[in-house]
Parts: structure tokens; sequence; C-alpha cells
């Protein structure tokens, strides 16, 4: 999640859960945005079968609306009626359970879910809070996109903690630094400041104290606005440009220590060991029951 548009978000979510399903585990992307551009990218049509608007309404057999993609890639698609959903659902009493419902469906049946969330903090975002395990900020190293991360992760405090809290197992796993120049000063320094804030945050009990900021950065790549022009991953688009290296090379990372100790065993398939290298720091909290969640 990011409160801020055009950061990577769905560029991350659809290129880093096609890594980890070529990496060998069962992989969904949920498509919780209205503009659907996750749903565009995979190649998919939110008016053919159910979205994940009719899924938040009814969660009854979410298992059968879920459509495969690539070889352990699934995905639900969205569709422009999800933009209705926040006044449709004002007087629900249980109006931030959908999505716990819908994710919990697929227990034991997929290794990860990726949730694709709006550009903003409404009733859609806070439902996919509630169900997830961890939250991924794609950013860019810029200044003011540095303040818009510290006021969203106070907003994933105060969701993971106090009296009103609506997911007390909430964690942010940490940044993931999209169309990146490593050659800017002013990135290095943004970069810098992030690295030292999340270090200095060690000691704390907040729900950011394991994150981290990941490497490699996802550096600028025209390859990546292309490919959902195809309806494709970067994968299936241009397989060696460096957005494809960049985003297996995130997804080695992202995967120590998160890899499901039981991944593949309700199929009769083996764990699969990554075995490129991965950053030295890149340590993370491993994620909750059969199912990782990330926002």
């Amino acid at each position: 999640m990011n409160q801020k548009g055009g950061v990577g978000k769905t560029t991350t979510t659809v290129n880093l859960a096609a890594a980890i399903a070529q990496a060998g585990f069962r992989t969904l992307v949920i498509d919780l945005d209205p503009q659907a551009h996750a749903t565009l990218g995979l190649g998919l049509d939110g008016a053919e079968g159910r979205s994940i608007y009719d899924l938040i309404h009814d969660a009854t057999d979410a298992v059968s609306a879920a459509r495969e993609v690539s070889p352990n890639l699934l995905a639900i698609a969205s569709h422009t009626d999800l933009a209705a959903t926040e006044t449709e659902l004002a007087s629900a009493d249980d109006r931030l359970e959908r999505m716990k419902r819908v994710v919990t469906a697929f227990s034991g049946r997929v290794d990860f879910v990726l949730i694709d969330c709006p550009p903003s903090l409404g009733l859609l975002t806070l439902n996919a809070l509630a169900a997830a395990d961890e939250v991924l900020i794609p950013m860019q190293a810029h200044f003011l996109a540095l303040q818009g991360v510290g006021k969203l992760l106070e907003t994933v405090k105060l969701l993971a903690s106090g009296p009103q809290a609506i997911n007390p197992k909430l964690k942010v796993a940490g940044v993931v630094l999209c169309m990146h120049d490593a050659a800017s000063t002013h990135t290095r320094e943004v970069v810098a400041d992030l690295d030292a804030f999340f270090e200095g945050g060690r000691s704390s009990e907040s729900p950011w104290k394991d994150a981290l900021v990941f490497r490699p950065a996802i550096r600028r790549n025209i390859k990546l606005a292309e490919s959902p022009s195809f309806g494709k991953t970067i994968f299936d688009y241009a397989p060696l440009a460096s957005g494809a290296e960049d985003y297996r090379a995130l997804a080695d990372a992202f995967l120590v220590d998160r890899k499901p100790a039981n991944a593949g065993e309700s199929r009769g398939e083996k764990p699969v060991v990554i075995t490129r290298p991965v950053a030295a720091n890149a340590t993370v909290t491993g994620s909750a029951g059969n199912v990782g969640t990330l926002v």
C-alpha cells in the first residue's frame, strides 16, 4: 500500500507475485483497486466471472473465482463496480471483515496472497489491512515520498495497536524502491534516511521494528511500463530486461525467512529451495499460518 499514486504498487504486486510463483510457490493476486490495473496487467477481464467486488459481498466459494494466469500464479480480478463498495457497506457491522473472509478461504490452497490496494486509505484499503500479515510499501526515493511514508507508518500503527486495533498482528515488511535512480545524490540521501529510520526502530515495539529497505531497488525500466499494455508480467513480456532481473532478485530477498514450512505439501509437492544469492541484510519475520498475506 501507499496513499500516493504512481509509485509502483501495481507493478510490484504483479511482478513480485509472478517471481514468487516462478520460484515454486502457489501465489494469489487480489486486485482491490477499482482502476483494475493489476487485472489488466495480468491479461484478465474483470467483467468475466466473479470479481473481488462480488466476493466482498458474498465470499461463498471464493476459491472458484480465482483464475489461473500461469503455473502457480492465480488472480482474482477487479471491476469498476468496486468503487461503489464504500457507500454500499457504510452501515454494515462487518464491513472491515469482508476481505479476511476471502483470504481465509484460500488457507492451505496457496502459499502467498498479495493484495493490490487503491491509492487511498478508504474502506477497501482498511479491509486489506485487516486481512494482511504484512505491509509492503512501494515508493520512489524522493523527499516528499519520504514524508508520506512516515504518515503511512503511523496509520499502520493505529490499526495494529491501541483499544480500537483492527489487526494486532499487522507488521510492516518494509519499503520497495521503485523507478530507482541510484546515481542521484538526492536518491541516495533519502535511502540513507530510510535505512537509518528502520535501524533506529529495532528495539521498539512498533509494527516496523523488523522492516527493511529491500534490496535490490527496482531500476527505472521502460519494459515495466510497457508490459501491462500487453496483459503480461515482465517475465512473459521481456524476461531479459533489467526489470525482470530486479523483481527476480527482490523475490529472492523477500522469500528469505518467509518460505512457508509446509509450502506445496497440501498439493503433494516439495518446497522449493531458492538458490540465487540474496542481500546480506534481507532477514525478516516469517508469515503466520499457511498463507502469507501481503498488502
